[in-house]
C-alpha cells in the first residue's frame, strides 16, 4: 500500500515523522514486511536519528550548515545549492523492517522529515510491502 502525507515545514529543520510512518504500517495490516520512507525533493531527505533529546535535532541542523555552508561560489542560481548537497548526503528515502506489525526501530530510534530549503509544503511517501 501507498500512503501520502503533506508537511508544512519551517526554513530548515527535521521533523518526526514516526508517527505518520506507524500509522501507515498499521493501517496496511502488514504484520512482517518492510516499509519505505521516499522524500521526492530535491532539496529535502529522509533519515533516522535519536528521538529522546530533542537538542539532536538542532545539533543536526547546526551540524549540516557547518558541513554544507552557503558560498558565495555556488553557480545554480536558485541560491540554494547548499540545500542540494545536504539533501544529497542525507538521501531521499529510508528502508525500515516491519515485525510483528510496527517498524523495527531501536529503542532511540524516530524517522525524521528533513528540510533544507523551506518554509515549503511538501510531500512524503510511505510504501509498505508485506512479506
Amino acid at each position: 500500500m501507498l500512503f501520502k502525507f503533506d508537511l508544512m515545514t519551517p526554513e530548515q529543520g527535521i521533523i518526526d515523522i514516526t508517527k505518520e510512518v506507524c500509522q501507515s504500517i498499521k493501517e496496511s495490516g502488514v504484520s512482517e514486511g518492510i516499509c519505505v520512507i521516499f522524500c521526492p525533493h530535491t532539496t529535502a531527505a529522509i533519515t533516522i536519528n535519536e528521538n529522546a533529546d530533542p537538542d539532536v535535532r538542532s545539533d543536526f541542523v547546526f551540524g549540516m550548515n557547518k558541513a554544507f555552508p552557503d558560498d558565495n561560489e555556488f553557480r545554480h542560481s536558485e541560491g540554494n545549492s547548499d540545500a542540494h548537497l545536504k539533501s544529497s548526503s542525507i538521501g531521499a528515502s529510508e528502508t525500515l523492517i516491519i515485525s510483528r506489525g510496527a517498524p523495527l526501530l531501536g529503542r532511540w530510534q524516530g524517522v525524521y522529515f528533513c528540510e533544507f530549503d523551506g518554509p515549503r509544503t511538501r510531500q512524503f511517501f510511505v510504501k509498505v510491502i508485506r512479506s
